[in-house]
């Protein structure tokens, strides 16, 4: 491994790491299977042949406490530390190590759920692995939201024929709590934009983790997982909503080909403010990891890139 030192950048704060380092005898042999499954259904990253990381927190320490146990009760060696990398391997990339891991989990959900024969049985165990995968997705890998995209098409699949999908009523909410997925980017920041803009003007957000977070009745979930608007067939939730609230605002409706066009990684309408608005929200999501920083930012800039769009129309 190449050195690298991971102080070049003082201003980002360092990631603190659980390190679980065993030492297992040759006998029993099931010892090792059983440790090795142990880890992977924690979602432990291999460092080395023998070493595990997690971030740090209270469940992390308490999974890596009850596996110490065993691995002790069965005649092994374990050393439990919180550490912080200096050299040798930096914090993106042992992140970017989980997020390729979690990756190949959600490509196997959403390859089946494509080719699945619509069936409640295989949705069900396929909703399991997705909500498994996702407890062990602690930075979010790109791949879940087509995974969780799959699946909802594949419960839409399974309606009778001639069985439309329900349409909520287009009468606007007034001051409901919308939540979404942390961590916003193109299509989660503009569907914000457009509720505050034009569906409901005092909208509160909440942003959560979709693997922990449990539904309260009246939230209006978006963007999410079995949420209220979400991707139906080719459309994006930007699209969503605008079909859902009769929005035919021409502004509205070229800002929505170039949000579908991003967040479905497309070229269908190729508009050329697409890669500048990419680009743009890159930068924000790399500023600012908070999300209500990101929706202070973003708001102005779907605005003004929506007055643009209308004047132009």
């Amino acid at each position: 491994m190449r050195y690298k030192s991971n102080t070049a950048d003082p201003e980002r704060p360092s990631i603190e790491w659980l390190l679980f380092i065993h030492q297992l005898p040759a006998d029993p042999a099931y010892l090792r299977v059983k440790v090795a499954r142990r880890l992977k259904r924690l979602g432990a990253l291999q460092l080395k042949s023998s070493v595990y990381v997690l971030p740090a927190g209270d469940e992390a320490a308490e999974d890596f406490r009850w596996l110490l146990r065993e691995v002790v009760a069965g005649g092994g060696e374990v050393t439990l530390s919180r550490a912080t990398f200096v050299d040798g391997i930096d914090d993106e990339e042992v992140k970017a190590m989980f997020q390729r891991e979690r990756d190949a989990e959600y490509e196997e959900i959403t390859t089946a759920a494509r080719a699945a024969a619509p069936g409640a049985e295989e949705l069900a165990r396929l909703r399991r692995r997705l909500a498994e995968a996702a407890a062990r997705d602690p930075f979010e890998a790109p791949g879940r939201a087509a995974a969780e995209h799959a699946l909802q098409a594949m419960a839409g699949r399974l309606r009778p024929e001639g069985e439309a999908a329900p349409v909520p009523s287009t009468a606007r909410p007034q001051g409901a709590t919308w939540v979404t997925r942390r961590g916003m980017k193109v299509d989660r920041l503009a569907s914000a934009w457009l509720i505050r803009r034009f569906i409901d003007p005092q909208a509160r957000f909440r942003f959560v983790d979709p693997a922990t977070h449990e539904h309260a009745p009246g939230e209006l979930r978006f963007d999410m997982y079995e949420g209220e608007y979400g991707h139906e067939g080719e459309r994006c939730t930007y699209e969503t909503l605008l079909q859902r609230f009769a929005l035919d605002d021409p502004g509205l409706q070229r800002l929505g080909e170039m949000v579908h066009d991003l967040d479905c990684k497309e070229s269908r309408f190729a508009h050329p403010e697409g890669p500048g608005v990419a680009a743009i929200i890159a930068g924000i999501a790399a500023a600012n990891a908070d999300d209500e920083a990101r929706l202070a930012v973003g708001l102005p800039l779907f605005e003004a890139l929506y007055l643009e769009l209308r004047r132009r129309a």
